[in-house]
């Protein structure tokens, strides 16, 4: 047999498993609120090559693919127990054993590496929580898609209404085709279909009651069942606490704002402060997307080499703010044609950092360029560190964080070549690092991030309703703090 022969019967080896396991993650998933993940890339709802790429992404651990062969034992193992709502990490649960010197069988190990998952110990299914976004523009839309992604057995998240301003003749169908299609981000996983008697877009078996009003006022949520609610503003319109309290009407219990909060409106950015929410907080904001990229690496590096100042400079994709052709704008450079131009702009995200990271006393500046690119921006962060360190140093650790630390939802890291923005479109990182740019002098370090603003913000946007609304369920195993 020649090598070709044995690389393809491999492959379909490795594909016959990757097959098998959709029908138990998706049991998992449905019936115990479970989800699985590999290395914090989620499994549910995968396609055969989808999960096989995705354990292809474990050979930046040891440069070394992790193979559907090792994490299948440890998914069997998963369908035996008593499992309560949880996230569990296959990647995880198949480095640690290896690694383990006990003689354990794999479910033996399994049992006692999610034992806070089961019996006793296990999270209960708490009663669904109902969501409401105000705002159904580019956010609104990404937020939707995931809510939907979500809703699993249906005790979790359930997007129970959107609220926007009328907009003619068949506006239900387009709204509703806006969600279905996608330039930049795709189809929609899924069927959608449009009840216009109810005003009702059944998405997945979601039932989405639209809404139509100008103002918050205007609207009765408990006439449309609505009840304790997380009202999402996708509208920027309010940033304050003063204009986000008119959400707080009977049937909304908190508001979250997908832009950055001002005044004593607090700034969460998920997986560094999040844990800082007061329960009776009420009014929140996710802060910016920037903000969330550069946060969560400045945090690490702080963390583990001490941060004196800093500069960020994002090249961000154009948005809607900026206008298709030269035309009128309030703010300067704006005016001019998004698709043809580089528009030197200011960005909040540096000053923001202060609010995500208090402990920080490090002075951060910051300025903006905005590109002719419809989606995904780089944030070029310049540090002065505490101490002097080495390219390799720096990047190891970063990988390290990336795979093996709380906050490894928030950070990937990439070693590519040859990435570029396209190829981070619909990640669901707060920030990748990209190795290949990184820059390293004694005590400064200069990191390359890209971000998808778009898909990457909004994941973590619903990681921060899904924080404050209780159904954030634990992860196993147990990352190290």
């Amino acid at each position: 047999m020649t090598v070709n022969d044995d690389s393809f019967t491999n492959w379909k080896i490795r594909e016959e498993i990757a097959e098998s396991m959709i029908p138990l993650i998706g049991k998992l998933h449905r019936e115990r609120d479970v989800t699985v993940l590999l290395h914090s890339r989620s499994l549910v709802n995968k396609s055969v090559v989808s999960i096989l790429k995705t354990h292809r992404f474990a050979r930046q651990i040891a440069g070394a693919e992790l193979s559907v062969t090792e994490t299948m034992p440890f998914l069997q193992a998963l369908t035996a127990l008593d499992l309560g709502p949880s996230q569990i990490d296959l990647g995880m649960l198949a480095t640690m054993y290896k690694a383990d010197e006990r003689g354990l069988s794999v479910e033996q190990f399994t049992a006692e590496a999610v034992a806070g998952a089961t019996g006793a110990e296990k999270t209960e299914r708490r009663e669904p929580r109902d969501v409401v976004l105000y705002g159904f523009g580019r956010i609104g839309r990404l937020v939707a898609r995931l809510l939907i992604e979500k809703a699993g057995s249906g005790n979790g998240l359930r997007l129970r209404a959107i609220v926007v301003r009328g907009g003619g003749e068949a506006d239900l169908v387009k709204r509703a085709s806006l969600l279905r299609r996608d330039s930049i981000h795709g189809q929609f996983n899924g069927t959608i279909t449009v009840d216009e008697a109810t005003s009702t877009i059944i998405a997945n078996g979601n039932a989405i009651k639209v809404i139509y009003a100008n103002d918050p006022s205007e609207v009765d949520y408990t006439a449309h069942g609505v009840k304790d609610a997380i009202l999402i503003d996708n509208t920027g319109k309010w940033r304050d606490r003063e204009g986000l309290s008119q959400h707080l009407r009977p049937g909304i219990d908190k508001v979250v704002l997908t832009a950055p909060g001002k005044g004593d409106v607090p700034n969460i950015v998920h997986g560094v402060n999040h844990d800082t929410v007061k329960p009776d907080e009420q009014i929140l904001s996710c802060a910016s997307c920037t903000t969330n990229a550069i946060v969560p690496p400045l945090k690490a590096m702080d963390d583990e080499f001490g941060v004196l100042r800093g500069h960020v400079e994002t090249v961000h994709s154009f948005t809607n703010d900026q206008n298709l052709l030269d035309n009128y704008h309030k703010a300067d450079r704006r005016g001019r044609s998004a698709p043809l131009n580089m528009v030197i702009t200011e960005t909040g995200a540096a000053s923001a950092v202060a609010k995500a990271l208090p402990d920080l006393k490090a002075p951060i500046t910051g300025s903006s360029i905005r590109v002719p690119v419809p989606d995904v921006s780089i944030a070029i962060l310049s540090l002065r560190l505490g101490r002097e360190t080495t390219r390799d140093e720096v990047l190891d650790y970063l990988r390290d964080v990336s795979l093996n630390s709380p906050l490894k939802r928030q950070i990937d890291f990439t070693t590519a070549p040859d990435a570029v923005s396209m190829d981070f479109v619909g990640s669901r990182h707060a920030s990748i690092v990209d190795a290949g740019a990184t820059k390293v002098d004694g005590d400064n370090a200069i990191l390359y991030l890209w971000y998808d603003n778009e898909f990457g913000y909004s994941c973590q946007v619903v990681r921060v309703v899904q924080h404050v609304s209780g159904v954030e369920y634990p992860t196993y195993p147990a990352t190290a703090v």
